[in-house]
């Protein structure tokens, strides 16, 4: 039986300790996470922004604000 790997609060105090070392604000650690879970999740759903939404737990508008105020470029569906 293999080890388990890494557990999530091991790895995010990981990245939070280089954060800090580096001297990373706090708005500019949050607004790059929220970016980069907001990427990650509509990838994973396609570009769908009611199943992303539903995903993260929060209104599609709510979705909706974060794409714009990100400037995050939505993949079109073909």
């Amino acid at each position: 039986m293999k080890a388990p790997g890494p557990q999530i609060k091991d790895v995010l105090e990981s990245v939070i300790d280089e954060m800090v070392a580096k001297g990373i604000y706090w708005s500019e650690a949050t607004s790059q996470f929220e970016k980069l879970f907001i990427l990650r999740v509509l990838q994973q759903t396609n570009g769908n922004l009611s199943r992303a939404a539903e995903t993260m737990g929060i209104h599609r508008n709510t979705l909706s604000k974060k794409i714009r105020e990100y400037d995050i470029q939505k993949k079109r569906r073909s």
